[in-house]
C-alpha cells in the first residue's frame, strides 16, 4: 500500500488530500458509515489493507494507530431513517460529506472510493477498489467498518433478541429468522425490507 495518489495530487497543487471510504451499504439494519482520513507521510509499515481483508483484531488495532497518527479524521453516519428517505446510495453519499465536514483540516482533495462522485463540495477523484489501491482510502475503510461494528455491538445490547452482535444487520438467514420471529425493529431499514416475504 502506498502513497502514489496522494503524491499525484500533491505534485499537481492539492494538499492536503483525504481518503474517503463507507461500511454498511448492504445490511438490513443499523446506519451506514464513513470515514474521511488526511494522513501523514510514512505510515506505509502499518499495514494498512482494504478493511474486508483484515481480521477483526487487526482492524482494531490499526483503528487506534489511525486515530493516533492521522493529520485529521473523521467518521460520520447517515440513519436508518434518512436510507429510506434518501435511497442507500444518497444517504451514503450523505455520510461521506459529514465525514469530510467533520475534518478539523480542509482537505484539497477527497480521493473516493468507487466509480460515483459524492458531491463532498471540495474536488473528488474516484478509485474503483480504491481501499485495495490508495493508503488514505483504506485508513478511512478501516475507520468506517470498525466504527460501524461497534455501534452493532452497541444495538445488540438494546435489541438482543435481533442478535445483531453476530450478522452486524446483514442480509444473513439468521437475521431473517430473527425479524420473522421478533418483528421489524426501529433499527430496520423498512426500504430494505420490501421484498421480506420471500425469504
Amino acid at each position: 500500500m502506498t502513497y502514489d495518489y496522494e503524491l499525484t495530487c500533491a505534485a499537481n497543487g492539492y494538499s492536503p488530500v483525504c481518503g474517503v471510504d463507507e461500511a454498511g451499504r448492504g445490511p438490513l439494519a443499523g446506519p451506514v458509515f464513513a470515514a474521511a482520513v488526511i494522513l501523514p507521510p510514512g505510515l506505509e509499515e502499518i499495514g494498512l489493507n482494504d478493511s474486508k481483508k483484515l481480521s477483526e483484531k487487526k482492524r482494531d488495532a490499526l483503528f487506534d494507530l489511525i486515530c493516533e497518527n492521522a493529520e485529521a479524521c473523521c467518521v460520520a453516519s447517515a440513519s436508518e431513517k434518512e436510507i429510506d428517505e434518501l435511497n442507500i446510495l444518497n444517504a451514503t453519499f450523505l455520510a461521506m460529506k459529514r465525514a469530510v465536514d467533520g475534518l478539523s483540516l480542509r482537505p484539497a482533495m477527497a480521493l473516493v472510493d468507487g466509480n460515483r462522485e459524492p458531491g463532498t463540495g471540495i474536488p473528488e477523484i474516484t478509485i474503483v477498489k480504491g481501499d485495495a489501491k490508495c493508503i488514505s482510502i483504506a485508513a478511512a475503510s478501516i475507520l468506517a467498518k470498525v466504527s460501524r461494528d461497534r455501534y452493532m455491538l452497541a444495538l445488540d445490547r438494546q435489541y438482543p433478541a435481533y442478535q445483531f452482535a453476530k450478522h452486524k444487520g446483514y442480509p444473513t438467514a439468521l437475521h431473517y429468522e430473527m425479524i420473522k420471529a421478533h418483528g421489524v425493529s426501529p433499527v430496520h431499514r423498512l426500504s430494505f425490507l420490501k421484498t421480506l416475504d420471500r425469504h
